[in-house]
């Protein structure tokens, strides 16, 4: 099964996160990609220069005909932005796909610290999109912005997740990077019960930008190509994990990932 994933995320011209990470992602295990731009980011490694806003009713015209036509068996949400466009996605998805496993990874500020989620936006996105999520996948500070709790160690990311869960999602996977320690844990709380812990060593590397986008993507495409969700999770983790260790070691910034390594190992 090929896996149809329908991203509605913004674009990074810097190539390492964003729309561009999630096609690459999508492409290289397997999937098929399509796309509703939100937003164009001037974007490097070294951080967000400016942000060109998409209308509302265009992001909807994006995806509204490929849905129609092309299909999707899932589709994934990333930088969204401003309210009106959370609003018009939740509306598009309830009109034409409220039945298509959906993957929110709710991006709030990029690698460099640019805020990439207006502030009126996030009650829009509590209301609106999470509780039609399948899987939301806050990393540490995103999950203490929407669950209101403080997240310092597996315990209480769990407790965060399980919050989320309240709140109206599916599943929560809150990633553990930002927690202090040599070894990463992510937290996988479905239906309010925590059903996986993943936990792998620290890559010491400043080579991370859009590892966040890559791991929704690569769910997403897990779940469109027919895994249930802590297959499509643990399937996701070590293709991260491999991307990292495969970066190619582009910019004077938080580099991107090597994205192609299933494809074209990188021997650099």
């Amino acid at each position: 099964m090929i896996g149809r994933v329908l991203i509605a995320a913004g674009s990074d011209s810097g190539g390492g996160a964003g729309i561009q990470a999630d096609i690459k992602t999508v492409t290289a295990l397997g999937g098929y990609a399509m796309t509703a731009v939100t937003a164009l980011t001037a974007q490097t490694t070294q951080g967000v220069q400016g942000i060109y806003e998409i209308p509302a009713d265009f992001v909807a015209l994006q995806m509204r005909p490929v849905l129609q036509d092309l299909g999707a068996d899932c589709i994934k949400t990333g930088m969204l932005y401003r309210a009106d466009i959370i609003t018009s996605v939740a509306d598009v998805i309830e009109a034409e796909a409220p039945d298509i496993p959906l993957v929110v990874d709710p991006v709030m500020v990029a690698k460099g610290g640019a805020s990439l989620l207006v502030d009126a936006a996030v009650e829009v996105l509590k209301s609106r999109l999470l509780p039609a999520a399948t899987v939301l996948t806050p990393n540490v500070p995103e999950a203490e912005a929407l669950s209101g709790l403080r997240v310092r160690d597996t315990d209480t990311a769990a407790e965060a997740g399980r919050a989320l869960c309240r709140a109206g999602a599916r599943a929560v996977l809150v990633k553990g990077g930002h927690m202090e320690g040599d070894r990463v844990t992510d937290v996988l709380v479905e239906d309010g019960e925590v059903s996986a812990v993943f936990e792998g060593p620290r890559i010491d590397t400043r080579h991370t930008h859009g590892t966040g986008c890559t791991l929704a993507s690569s769910i997403a495409t897990g779940l469109a190509q027919g895994l249930v969700l802590r297959e499509a999770v643990r399937r996701a983790e070590a293709y991260v994990a491999e991307a990292i260790r495969q970066a190619p070691g582009l910019g004077q910034g938080h580099g991107p990932l090597g994205h192609g390594h299933t494809v074209c190992p990188f021997e650099g």
